[in-house]
């Protein structure tokens, strides 16, 4: 059974959240999954500066140490947030080499707020 790491969308219109699962790659976007791995609210609450993610990961970690292939928006996001993810292949595409896994620098592993990166000098 090929599994993935993608997104599930959730929600109401304009105020969707979406679950960081694992799942059978041939399943619809919002099947039960194998496992939810964790949640990304890009909605900023009132009075807010930061986006929420919260997630586990060591599971995450855990199913890309099994073959797992995360989708490219959920690469986008892991390395948004500096999570500890490789930069592989991604549906099948082979990995750079200068590929380097970051350092986990979160201080809980199991929830994680973060801002967008800035684009200036």
């Amino acid at each position: 059974m090929p599994i993935r790491i993608r997104m599930a969308m959730h929600g109401r219109k304009h105020n969707k959240i979406f679950h960081l699962v694992a799942i059978d790659q041939r399943k619809r976007r919002d099947a039960k999954p194998a496992e939810l791995l964790g949640i990304y609210d890009p909605a900023l609450k009132l009075g807010a500066t930061h986006k929420t993610v919260e997630w586990s990961v060591d599971r995450i970690k855990y199913w890309l140490g099994v073959g797992a292939i995360p989708s490219k928006s959920t690469v986008r996001l892991l390395e948004w947030i500096r999570n500890t993810i490789p930069k592989r292949s991604v549906h099948g595409q082979p990995a750079p080499p200068e590929a380097v896994v970051a350092s986990d620098t979160v201080g809980n592993p199991s929830s994680t707020v973060a801002q967008p990166p800035s684009n200036g000098p």
